[in-house]
């Protein structure tokens, strides 16, 4: 137990560290315009997909999935996001676009960047 709660801090504590890259403009113009207009909170997005899926693998195969089929039962957001934030719209991207647009999210949001040894 004291392990998950360990885990889950320092997840936490190195994701509100302020982002210090730029977004490429295909990942601002393919995903993160929209959840900044509608204040989408995409770390903590990222977040819930890191802790259930772990690996970037497992996300990217997670979201395209998701993406593909934007449906409220296809997310693994809880039931009360959707009363704040509207159901996803599907992307005109084809798959190579959308998986490189996944891609930039994950290496965008990456915490892998933020761990620094001294």
């Amino acid at each position: 137990m004291d392990t998950i709660v360990i885990k889950s801090f320092f997840i936490t504590a190195i994701l509100t560290t302020t982002m210090t890259a730029e977004p490429s403009s295909s990942l601002q113009n393919n995903c993160l315009t929209c959840h900044i207009e509608q204040k989408i909170p995409s770390e903590l997005i990222y977040r819930r997909y890191l802790l259930k899926y772990s690996t970037n693998k497992n996300i990217k195969e997670t979201l395209f999935a998701y993406l593909k089929n934007p449906k409220k039962e296809n997310s693994i957001m809880p039931k009360q996001f959707f009363l704040k934030f509207p159901e996803k719209a599907s992307l005109d991207l084809n798959d190579t676009a959308l998986s490189e647009s996944i891609d930039l999210y994950l290496e965008y949001f990456d915490v892998k960047k933020k761990l620094v040894l001294p």
